[in-house]
């Protein structure tokens, strides 16, 4: 299955993201073959990021949320709330390159 996963970010907590980045994407990096596309959500392209959007390949809800909980950004209480959805891509068979 599919899954989005929503993240908002602590703002209070903006200054330290920039601290934890190379923890998170190496993490990234370390689950990429479930995380198939992961980003910052911006209000602007050089503001902070307000949050994160991943989308996911997992059987399970409860599968996404015990591996985003070992994220870093997680760990370090940077992590505000997240919403989980099932997601179907409604291009069936189209593949794209980010």
């Amino acid at each position: 299955m599919l899954f989005i996963a929503r993240f908002t970010n602590k703002p209070e907590r903006a200054a330290l993201l920039s601290q934890h980045y190379p923890a998170h994407v190496e993490w990234l990096k370390q689950h990429e073959s479930a995380i198939l596309a992961a980003g910052a959500l911006r209000t602007e392209p050089d503001a902070t990021p307000v949050g994160g959007l991943w989308i996911i390949r997992a059987d399970t809800k409860s599968e996404v949320e015990a591996l985003f909980r070992t994220d870093p950004f997680w760990v370090q209480g940077l992590r505000q709330s997240y919403e989980i959805l099932h997601w179907s891509n409604a291009f069936v068979g189209r593949t794209i390159s980010l």
